[in-house]
């Protein structure tokens, strides 16, 4: 079995099967192996289905010899997040309570990736509700980091993010409240991006008034999380608060000069929030890249204050909205941080959630305006380096302590809070071997400069080619 296939880019694989190279049918075979090798070690993949890959595999392969169009992502395996609902494959939400749910209906994620073309071999691992950063749940376990398998993956799409980095699928999809695609990003060497608000239309949605939480791409450089944003975007009729751009309009190739590009530069988040000083060296070391394609850095850092009430207020309303019902039925079959996540919601007053949209109006009125005058802001994708697995989350982060499950996570939530597009990028590894991402975020709408800035960093420093030696 040719496994070398699972090493390519995504977007080097897709320029083989459209040029019938190599067929649907063998790079999913060489997948399937590499998943029956290497996931019991990692447990990035918690639901397997090589039957149903197969057929779709053969119809790709057929339909290229009937003479018919690719779709963007034409016979591209891909496992889909185990929170999004996969027609007649178990969704769990990595809850006992869904252990067994099958759905009837793709999410309509599922379902405009499908239609690209990319063949679907199963579900990834997440944390019970995709609460927290850090994936384990009751059900399938924890999701071990492939560089140091003692250590977590981060999350909330922690399983995507250690299949991407062992090859055993070449592009997975996420989702992002506080940070679940950045953070094991991070944590795995590999991409995540976050896109603007509105960009990735969200259907069926059982919190209209909820605008923190996007869907997004990941994949193992910029170009195969743009390839894959392509069949992501765009509006649909459903969901009317969606950005009118067309999903190819983020296609690869990712041309464009960064020369003379003017980066806010924060390897400490501007000193409003704590950083480990293992992140900042990394962060410092890779400065000289920027300078290197042509752009210029200088310190600055937004006003982000009220962010935190912002964030916790409004997740916690949506907490209680989305998971109320299930605590009143179930709340002996759901893990303290959630209970915790959903009573602080129900507590809240109207008077709360307005002064929190408040809050968050302004703080992006104020981002808009920093971008005014710089073009990117470049910070920690995470404060710490990955964590021991059996620790839930870290209570202290450079000695300052943390209150809650979430507060460590900062630096994503902050930035989640202003609606802007954000990508943790491969960026370096700490002196024992841990990796460590460098967020770039832009001005609301510039998703396209985003990637194309994170394309130019990745190509200048090659930290993203260094895999895991399984």
């Amino acid at each position: 079995m040719n496994e070398d296939l699972c090493d390519r880019p995504a977007t080097e694989l897709s320029a083989m099967l459209r040029a019938r190279d190599v067929s649907a049918r063998e790079v999913l075979e060489a997948h399937l192996s590499r998943i029956e090798r290497t996931n019991p070690r990692i447990n990035a993949i918690v639901t397997l289905v090589p039957e149903q890959a197969r057929a779709a595999a053969r119809a790709a392969d057929d339909a290229l010899v009937r003479g018919e169009e690719p779709g963007l992502l034409h016979g591209l395996p891909i496992a889909h997040k185990d929170l999004v609902a996969t027609a007649g494959i178990r969704t769990t939400l990595g809850s006992p309570i869904y252990a067994d749910r099958i759905p009837d209906e793709d999410d309509l994620l599922v379902e405009r990736i499908r239609a690209a073309g990319a063949v679907l071999l199963g579900k990834t691992n997440t944390p019970e509700f995709g609460a927290g950063s850090q994936t384990f749940n009751p059900i399938f376990g924890a999701t071990r980091n492939p560089y140091d398998v003692t250590k977590t993956v981060g999350g909330s799409s922690g399983g995507a993010a250690a299949a991407l980095a062992t090859g055993m699928v070449p592009i997975a999809d996420g989702s992002d409240h506080g940070g679940s695609l950045r953070n094991p990003a991070s944590f795995c060497n590999v991409v995540g991006f976050r896109p603007s608000t509105g960009r990735v239309p969200s259907w069926p949605d059982d919190d209209p008034g909820d605008d923190l939480t996007v869907d997004g791409p990941m994949g193992r450089t910029a170009e195969d999380a743009a390839l894959l944003l392509a069949a992501m975007a765009g509006p649909d009729p459903r969901v009317p608060a969606v950005r009118s751009e067309p999903g190819r309009t983020f296609a690869p190739p990712l041309v464009g000069d960064v020369g003379g590009t003017l980066i806010a530069w924060a390897p400490d988040c501007g000193g409003t929030m704590p950083v480990d000083p293992r992140v900042t060296a990394v962060l410092e070391s890779a400065r000289s890249a920027f300078e290197a394609i042509g752009c210029r850095t200088e310190p600055a850092f937004p006003d982000l204050s009220g962010a935190r009430e912002a964030f916790f207020t409004l997740r916690a309303r949506s907490y209680a909205l989305r998971l109320g019902p299930v605590l009143d039925t179930d709340r002996d079959r759901i893990k303290a941080t959630v209970v915790w996540n959903i009573e602080e919601g129900r507590r809240l007053t109207d008077e709360d959630v307005g002064r929190a949209r408040a809050s968050r109006d302004a703080i992006r009125a104020r981002t808009g305006a920093f971008f005014d005058r710089v073009d990117y802001l470049a910070m920690p994708a995470v404060q710490v380096p990955p964590f021991d697995l059996d620790v839930e989350y870290p209570t202290e982060v450079a000695g300052v302590p943390m209150p809650t499950y979430i507060d460590w996570m900062a630096s994503c939530w902050a930035v989640t809070v202003t609606g802007c597009p954000a990508i943790s990028v491969p960026c370096g590894f700490t002196e024992d071997g841990l990796p460590v991402g460098l967020q770039i975020v832009g001005r609301s709408g510039d998703d396209l400069g985003v990637l194309r800035l994170a394309h130019a960093f990745e190509r200048a420093t090659r930290v993203g080619t260094r895999r895991p030696n399984l």
